[in-house]
């Protein structure tokens, strides 16, 4: 199938003891690669949504009917990083969309694409990203949930 030209990123997340959330990050198994989120190309007339979870499925075992939310994380990748896309003189950058998915069942079974992954809390899944658009996308994911559980706790946000 053909790679449609757009990119997406998926941040599993769960909730673990006292409410704090735990992140999701991945190492992909490439010689010297970051870690990151699931990330991946659509493929024909996907949306990025559907992207998404044919992504989180393939890569880490996340069922398709999980709740995803679409963050408002954008970014914009040059088309020289896509074997797919790098002859065609219209097309300069790849948007990437940015997705959420919680994860309640057990541990991940990880495709061949990746080494390993961790559950970490914000502070440090933050720290060992790389790229600025998974470094943001993880910034709002956090500050959604936050307030998110403050504002169903009765707390000023």
């Amino acid at each position: 199938m053909a790679r449609a030209p757009f990119q997406v990123l998926v941040f599993p997340y769960r909730i673990v003891e006292n409410g704090e959330v735990a992140y999701a990050v991945f190492r992909r198994r490439d010689e010297g690669m970051p870690w990151q989120a699931i990330a991946g190309g659509g493929e024909g007339d996907e949306t990025p949504l559907e992207a998404a979870r044919r992504e989180a499925w393939e890569e880490a075992g996340i069922a398709v009917d999980n709740a995803y939310v679409e963050l408002e994380s954008r970014a914009t990748v040059p088309v020289a990083e896509f074997a797919d896309f790098r002859d065609r003189e219209d097309l300069f950058v790849i948007p990437e969309f940015s997705f959420a998915v919680e994860v309640v069942e057990g541990d991940l079974p990880l495709s061949r694409e990746h080494a390993e992954y961790a559950w970490l809390p914000y502070p440090e899944a933050h720290a060992v990203l790389r790229w600025d658009s998974n470094k943001n996308a993880l910034w709002e994911l956090d500050r959604r949930l936050r307030f998110s559980h403050k504002t169903r706790h009765g707390m000023n946000a």
